[in-house]
């Protein structure tokens, strides 16, 4: 018993080791793409961020001290150098360390991601089983339809319709900020809406197709009332899929929440990223774009990982 403890414990770590080196490439590439990407572009960061009637000798000595006369194989090499040890630069615009803007901006990211995932969670689940018990009746069609909804619509135009709604309008909440548990919700409902349809429709279907099986029907002909059924047997199964689907979008949200935290003015990664597009603040950008790339891959990583916990099958197989 001990050796084959031992032996699956061996089997995760190695996987773990595995995924990470797959990780590395993606990462260095991911790297290496926006890297080049923001000096192909038209337009110089140094008159960019010192203004455009600056006198030009000026502007040939920032770039100098800057780094940005050496060749471009010299300076991604140093940037890569510089992030292995943790340190992205000195934003362009502020004037700070990025590293700690960023560690600055992440908690307010990880509210709003935490309560959307709450969000999406609880009205994915409860929507996809009350669906799936009623089947192809009315709650079914009604929210199965306002799934659909979620997946499909443009998360600013989710965000713009609902701070109508329900800030501009009726006033329930505030239109902008992030100071309070209040200011929170709406923005908490929009970055939730898409994630609570895809659960609810992937919740549905495994529940559908499971309570169709032969170990069902036998709970039920032992007596078994209905919700027993469903909620000991039918869910502990169908949940394998949907635990992993949500796993993987808590990663999605804490590095897609750009549009979101725009639109209500949350001071997040995603709103430093739209910032610093604005501004050309390369530093910056580069710093969010990794940020957020390393979070997804740890994301898909402990989703794996938390998939293969749950599923005997697999863990056996592994």
């Amino acid at each position: 018993m001990v050796c084959t403890k031992t032996g699956r414990g061996f089997q995760v770590i190695t996987k773990v080791l595995k995924r990470i080196a797959v990780s590395i490439p993606v990462l260095v590439g991911v790297v290496l793409v926006i890297f080049v990407m923001l000096r192909i572009v038209p337009g110089d960061p140094v008159t960019t961020m010192m203004g455009e009637h600056v006198n030009p000798a000026v502007i040939e000595k920032v770039s100098r001290e800057m780094g940005l006369d050496q060749p471009l194989y010299v300076q991604f090499f140093k940037y890569i150098a510089n992030a292995l040890r943790g340190d992205f630069g000195t934003s362009y615009r502020l004037n700070r360390n990025v590293t700690r803007i960023i560690l600055d901006s992440f908690p307010n990211t990880v509210k709003l991601s935490l309560l959307a995932a709450v969000v999406a969670w609880f009205i994915g689940i409860v929507a996809g089983i009350v669906a799936a018990i009623r089947q192809n009746r009315l709650l079914d069609r009604l929210f199965m339809g306002c799934a659909l909804m979620g997946v499909s619509m443009p998360v600013f135009m989710t965000a713009l319709v609902l701070q109508y709604l329900f800030a501009f309008k009726l006033k329930w909440f505030p239109v902008s900020g992030f100071d309070s548990f209040q200011t929170m919700i709406l923005p908490a409902i929009v970055l939730g809406w898409n994630s609570a349809g895809s659960i609810a429709r992937m919740t549905r279907s495994n529940l559908v197709e499971i309570m169709q099986n032969d170990f069902i029907r036998t709970a039920r002909a032992k007596g078994l009332r209905e919700h027993g059924v469903i909620i000991g047997h039918a869910l502990k199964n169908a949940m394998l899929p949907v635990v992993t689907m949500m796993a993987l979008q808590i990663s999605s949200m804490l590095s897609g929440a750009v549009l979101t935290e725009s639109v209500f003015g949350v001071p997040g990664i995603g709103r430093l990223a739209v910032n610093a597009i604005e501004t050309r603040d390369m530093p910056l950008l580069q710093g969010t774009v990794i940020f957020t790339t390393v979070l997804i891959i740890l994301g898909n990583l402990i989703a794996d990982l938390l998939y293969n916990v749950l599923d005997p099958r697999i863990r056996e197989g592994a």
